[in-house]
């Protein structure tokens, strides 16, 4: 399949899109990287996609630049997913911009910069809660070391098929470091759901490097590939 692999912005692409390219490449798929969204804005040049990955944070942060797409890329995008498309959404990459509120209606929710949080990264157990779901063929329940998202939205029409487990603490958290209590659960870590005639898989996980290395985690995203393009 031919992939454009969209990256960027406040988080360790540099580590982690050298090795989603390196994956995607070695399974066989066709793969064009950039950190330049005007391409989501040229619909010539989208037709020739069969998918759209996003491992960035497009969000106008301060201190960190402007990644926020502009209207005509966000219409873009959207006309894409909608039109039949398949779209890959990797962790922090469902973040809600405050210059796009509808974007959740194409990733069925995801972080929510002053609402969502997490834990301190490390390791923790992911579990298949639905093991007939095609983006765990071939995957059980693993281990991992990466965060475990928390307080994020969640919209109808989503079939979770991957969870984990927290428990319950008190950690650091914000830009003031302020301790929060974190209430212990099981966690939603990848949905998939539909968009128009688009199919959109969203995966959580996928911090940094070390957590784009986990089997498990790049066999989830390939098979995440191969059903939204088919």
């Amino acid at each position: 399949m031919k992939l454009l692999v969209l990256s960027g912005g406040r988080h360790p692409y540099e580590e982690s899109t050298p090795i989603l390219n390196d994956f995607l490449k070695a399974a066989g798929h066709d793969v064009t990287v950039t950190e330049d969204a005007s391409v989501l804005a040229d619909a010539s040049e989208m037709e020739g996609f069969d998918a759209l990955v996003f491992n960035t944070r497009r969000e106008n942060i301060a201190g960190f630049g402007d990644w926020a797409l502009e209207a005509d890329q966000r219409e873009g995008m959207a006309n894409y997913i909608r039109n039949g498309k398949g779209f890959v959404c990797i962790h922090i990459s469902t973040c809600l911009s405050n210059t796009w509120p509808e974007y959740h209606e194409i990733t069925g929710g995801g972080w929510i910069t002053g609402t969502s949080y997490h834990p301190p990264y490390g390791e923790f157990t992911v579990n298949v809660s639905q093991a007939g779901h095609p983006g765990v063929q071939g995957v059980s329940d693993f281990s991992t070391n990466d965060e475990l998202y928390m307080g994020l939205a969640y919209g109808d029409g989503n079939n979770i098929f991957l969870t984990g487990d927290s428990e319950e603490g008190t950690w650091p958290w914000g830009p003031d470091r302020s301790p929060t209590f974190m209430a212990g659960g099981t966690y939603p870590l990848a949905w998939t759901r539909s968009y128009g005639d688009g199919k959109v898989f969203v995966l959580l996980l996928g911090h940094d490097g070390r957590s784009f290395q986990t089997p498990e985690f790049q066999k989830i995203v390939l098979n995440g590939v191969d059903w939204a393009t088919a």
